[in-house]
């Protein structure tokens, strides 16, 4: 269900991230506390032919920070981004900022969303929620997020 969706997804991102990645030279991301967000937004991009759109795309090329964080459990602070195909509550779209401002309305780069696999369902809500789990970086599958969390459990509020 999650590949289906990140199908569509994909390729509106791969499209997009072309356009952003010569437009900005590095994402503004929320993360007062130097949080996951920010160390994931510094990821660099290189052009690579792609057979499925016939022309070059941009794919991310990960830097050593990210990289050295790749499979490890981490702590992130998000949104669920509420897609078609989001039915179970334990596969979803998470993003770095709200529906109004995130990745898939036009506002952010792909950088700050991730797909999210969840051991337990999740309860929707449109409040910034913290999730903890393995982080699976992505740098070649179009038919998926660059980013994604497995075995994921929410977390209370670390700050509190």
């Amino acid at each position: 269900m999650i590949k289906k969706l990140a199908n569509s997804l994909v390729a509106c991102m791969l499209i997009f991230s072309m356009s952003v990645v010569a437009q900005s030279g590095s994402a503004q991301i929320p993360g007062e506390d130097g949080g996951l967000w920010r160390i994931l937004g510094t990821l660099t991009y290189e052009k690579q032919y792609n057979d499925m759109f016939g022309f070059e795309i941009d794919m991310p090329v990960f830097g050593e920070e990210i990289k050295a964080l790749e499979n490890e459990m981490v702590m992130v602070r998000g949104y669920i981004i509420p897609v078609e195909g989001y039915r179970n509550h334990k596969e979803f779209i998470f993003s770095a900022y709200p529906y109004s401002q995130c990745f898939f309305c036009g506002a952010a780069g792909p950088e700050t969303v991730m797909e999210i696999y969840a051991a337990e369902p999740v309860r929707f809500t449109s409040e910034m929620i913290w999730l903890k789990g393995r982080l699976v970086l992505n740098d070649n599958d179009i038919n998926h997020l660059f980013y994604i969390l497995e075995d994921v459990v929410p977390v209370r509020d670390p700050r509190r």
